[in-house]
C-alpha cells in the first residue's frame, strides 16, 4: 500500500426506498453508510465519502457523484467491481476516476438536475409503486409547463422550502424547468445551482394542482412572490424524485452515463 493520498470520484445510482436518505444517521440505514463500508472493504482502511447531493429518505438517484480519499492503490475498474461486490443490490457504482485533491463532489458541481416522475393511470402501479407518484386522472401537462417557467432565474424560493430547511438563504438560481409527457409518464425536470430542502417536491406538489385543473398557470408566479410556504401545494411523495445528473466543468471529464429513459419498458411509456 502506498502512503500517497489520492482522491477518487465515483458515480452511483440507487433505489432510495429502504434508506433514510444519503446522510449517515445513527441506527438508520443510509446510502452513505453502505457506500463507505463497501469502499472501506476495497481500500482496506476507513473511507469517508462526500456526495454531490444529500438526497432525503426514499429519494432515488440515477447520477449521484461522491468523492473520497484513499492511500490504497487499486485499478479504477477494481474500485467499481470491488465496491459493487460489497454493496446491497439497490446501490450500484457505475464508474470511478481519479481527480485532483481540490475536487469536491458538492462544491465543484456547477448544477444539479432532478426529475420528478408521475404516472397518470386509472389503476395503481405495481412495478413502479415506489418509483413514481401515481395520479388517477390525466394531467394538463402544457399548463404545468407554462406555469413552471415563472420559476426560471434567481429568486427567493421561500414558498417552496421545507419549514425545517437549514439553508442560510432561500435564494437559488433555477436554470431550467420542463414538464413533459411520454405515454403515461409525466416528468418534471429541474436544473439549478443548488436546491433547498424539499424544494423539488414542493414545486411538484404545486404544479400538480395546476395539472389537475385546481389552479391557473399564473398561480405559481403568485406563490413565488408570496414567499410563504403555507400558501403553496403539499409536498409531493418522495418516491417520484430522482437526483438525475450533476454537472461539473467539462475540463474535469466527469463521466456522464445517465440514460434518458431507463424505465421506459416497465412504465409502458
Amino acid at each position: 500500500m502506498s502512503t500517497a493520498v489520492r482522491r477518487l470520484a465515483v458515480g452511483l445510482e440507487y433505489d432510495g426506498t429502504r434508506y433514510a436518505g444519503w446522510q449517515a444517521q445513527p441506527g438508520l440505514p443510509t446510502v452513505q453508510d453502505s457506500l463507505q463500508q463497501a469502499l472501506s472493504a476495497v481500500a482496506d482502511h476507513a473511507v469517508a465519502a462526500v456526495a454531490a447531493g444529500r438526497t432525503d429518505a426514499a429519494v432515488h438517484a440515477v447520477g449521484q457523484v461522491a468523492h473520497f480519499d484513499t492511500t490504497a492503490e487499486r485499478p479504477l475498474r477494481g474500485w467499481v467491481l470491488g465496491a459493487n461486490s460489497h454493496l446491497p443490490p439497490d446501490i450500484s457504482v457505475n464508474w470511478a476516476i481519479e481527480v485532483e485533491r481540490d475536487f469536491h463532489a458538492r462544491y465543484t458541481a456547477q448544477a444539479r438536475s432532478y426529475r420528478y416522475c408521475l404516472l397518470q393511470r386509472a389503476t395503481r402501479p405495481a412495478l413502479l409503486r415506489e418509483r413514481v407518484c401515481w395520479v388517477r386522472e390525466s394531467l394538463d401537462v402544457p399548463a404545468m409547463h407554462e406555469a413552471a417557467q415563472a420559476l426560471v432565474g434567481e429568486h427567493d424560493f421561500s414558498s417552496f422550502r421545507a419549514v425545517e430547511c437549514q439553508s442560510p438563504t432561500p435564494m437559488r438560481h433555477l436554470d431550467a424547468i420542463a414538464v413533459s409527457v411520454d405515454g403515461a409518464l409525466v416528468t418534471i425536470e429541474i436544473t439549478a445551482n443548488a436546491f433547498l430542502q424539499h424544494m423539488v417536491r414542493n414545486i411538484a406538489g404545486s404544479l400538480l394542482q395546476i395539472g389537475e385543473g385546481k389552479r391557473s398557470p399564473n398561480w405559481i408566479g403568485q406563490l413565488l412572490a408570496a414567499r410563504d410556504r403555507a400558501r403553496a401545494g403539499v409536498t409531493a411523495p418522495a418516491a417520484g424524485l430522482y437526483l438525475w445528473k450533476v454537472r461539473y466543468p467539462p475540463s474535469l471529464q466527469v463521466p456522464d452515463l445517465v440514460p434518458e429513459r431507463p424505465w421506459a419498458m416497465i412504465a409502458g411509456a
